[in-house]
């Protein structure tokens, strides 16, 4: 079998999204491959192996790749790795009709064109949000996880997700336990 992420799969398991089990079943044999804009100079070869293989399929005859499009393949970063690659020359492909591969331009977004300024990672956003509503639900919950009127349940999650959250999150759970409430309302 082999299985493919480009997720941090330890911290998935850390933070209770992915079962440890299965990363174990899956972990047999790892193999670790840079992405695609890691790996520039692979890009001709792929592109050329990509522009045979689908060219054969469609029973065109391409023969030539502008240098252009070679230029902007190794120019552009690739976010969708080498799926997006595939697709983008299948599609040239597809509306090729001479012998010259070639890419509109507008297909690809060059780098520079990405977000500038002060981006806050996504991942630190949620992980906040995430925070701030278990500790809301352990607060509302005298800091009782587990139960039918813990904080597990009021967050429809398993106990032990729940515990695997907190401590990934570092949410001092005992802080929560200066009073005994009903969670059940």
């Amino acid at each position: 079998m082999l299985a493919a992420t480009n997720r941090d799969l330890k911290a998935a398991m850390a933070a209770g999204t992915f079962r440890q089990d299965l990363f174990y079943r899956l972990n047999v044999f790892p193999i670790q491959i840079p992405s695609l804009r890691e790996r520039v100079d692979d890009i001709p070869l792929l592109v050329t192996y990509m522009i045979e293989r689908y060219a054969k399929k469609a029973g065109k005859k391409i023969r030539n790749i502008q240098q252009e499009t070679l230029k902007l393949f190794q120019a552009y970063d690739w976010p969708g790795n080498i799926r997006e690659l595939q697709n983008v020359i299948e599609r040239a492909v597809v509306l090729c009709d001479s012998e010259t591969f070639s890419v509109d331009e507008t297909w690809l977004k060059p780098e520079g064109h990405r977000l500038s300024g002060s981006v806050v990672p996504l991942g630190a956003t949620l992980a906040e949000h995430e925070k701030e509503i278990i500790e809301a639900a352990l607060a509302d919950c005298g800091g009782q996880v587990s139960g039918p009127t813990g904080a597990a349940a009021k967050l429809g999650l398993p106990r032990q997700t729940l515990e695997s959250k907190i401590t990934t999150l570092g949410i001092n759970k005992n802080r929560f336990k200066t009073r005994q409430v009903d969670c059940a309302r």
